[in-house]
């Protein structure tokens, strides 16, 4: 038995990029050359102008062809992340009282921020447990349904599927957005942030709007209710069809998302970027299925998210020993999520990891785990 610090993984086990993070995620070489190869025309130049609003174009009509969005969507943008969505929806997309599924760190949030809102009623939350995700009620009081593609925090996903409810049908889907398959027709906004898996930076939000929201959102502008600008739903779809946002973006992060997208439509759109996570995932599950000291923590398979994978590990395994030993070795971000306080590991598979990388780090983690 050695000690963590003495152990050396066989460098022909380690995955060639060690990158595993729950987000930010791994940013692909060639996004990085390319926004090195245009830097000098792009960084640093006005938003405002034809060089930055032809990159907010192209990441609109490359969002409308990768989900394959009907007529009449229309692809929002605004600074903030997923965060600032929630204050923005709490304006402009939820007009009374919302349902909540509330599974996790991240889907519990949105719920708090329409709990707190003065102008809106007490909303419903449908809870579970972590490791599992609650099924949607459909509600007369109800105009807006807020659900979660895949809960970041503990590695469950849940298939979308619009409630026999009238509502609008509002999804986060920051981290499954790009990975998993999804029919725009089950959603009325899906919004999501670009560091998951469009391998990008934080601090901008996405969403896909029907036209139903954008109705919304309109019906809501000219009732007069207030809205600090920056949450302004309305302000952001004028600027959006304008191609830019209501205040300066970082301009690197526009250009690591459109050429994301781009890798995306270029090999095959949703099913190949999905597909990726998909192999990835298989992969990741069935070694922990066949470990004797690992296993998912997500009992149900059709629950285990196909982006983010938790793991559990026996007692007499410390998982954050094996995660000090990984990172020593430049396999990085693969503690769990802190909050849910489990002997785990959280593993991200987005489309940018490669599949083969997820294998490679399960052979490292038995090697580590058979040293110890």
């Amino acid at each position: 038995m050695s000690s963590p610090e003495s152990l050396q993984i066989p460098a022909d086990l380690l995955p060639r990029d060690g990158r595993f993070g729950s987000g930010p995620s791994k940013v692909r070489a060639a996004q990085v050359e390319a926004l090195a190869r245009d830097a000098r025309d792009f960084l640093g130049t006005s938003h405002r102008q034809a060089t930055v609003r032809s990159k907010v174009g192209e990441i609109r009509d490359g969002l409308t062809s990768l989900f394959s969005l009907p007529e009449g969507y229309e692809v929002l943008l605004g600074n903030g992340g997923s965060t600032c969505f929630w204050d923005a929806a709490s304006f402009h997309l939820v007009q009374r009282k919302s349902e909540h599924l509330s599974f996790g760190e991240f889907s519990s949030k949105f719920a708090a921020v329409t709990a707190a809102a003065p102008h809106l009623e007490d909303p419903v939350v449908i809870s579970s447990e972590p490791g599992r995700h609650p099924l949607v009620e459909a509600r007369d009081d109800v105009d807006a349904y807020a659900l979660t593609h895949n809960e970041t925090s503990t590695g469950v996903m849940m298939p979308i599927t619009r409630p026999a409810g009238d509502g609008l049908v509002l999804v986060d889907a920051t981290s499954g957005a790009g990975a998993l398959p999804v029919d725009p027709r089950q959603f009325d906004c899906y919004y999501f942030a670009p560091q998951k898996s469009f391998a990008s930076d934080g601090g901008l939000w996405l969403a896909l709007c029907s036209p139903a929201a954008v109705e919304r959102i309109e019906a809501i502008a000219a009732s007069g209710r207030w809205t600090p600008a920056f949450f302004d739903l309305k302000v952001a779809l004028d600027n959006s069809r304008l191609n830019q946002t209501y205040n300066t973006p970082a301009l690197a992060t526009l250009h690591l998302l459109a050429s994301q997208i781009t890798w995306f439509n270029e090999n095959g759109g949703l099913s190949f970027s999905a597909g990726r996570s998909a192999r990835s995932a298989e992969i990741l599950y069935a070694w922990a299925d066949a470990s004797d000291f690992a296993r998912p923590f997500v009992e149900n398979p059709e629950m285990r998210s196909a982006v983010v994978g938790t793991i559990d590990f026996a007692p007499e395994v410390d998982a954050s020993v094996v995660a000090s030993v990984l990172r020593r070795h430049g396999v990085l971000d693969t503690e769990p999520y802190r909050k849910l306080g489990r002997n785990q590991l959280r593993i991200a598979m987005f489309p940018a990891v490669d599949p083969e990388d997820v294998a490679a780090l399960c052979a490292s983690i038995n090697w580590v785990v058979g040293n110890l």
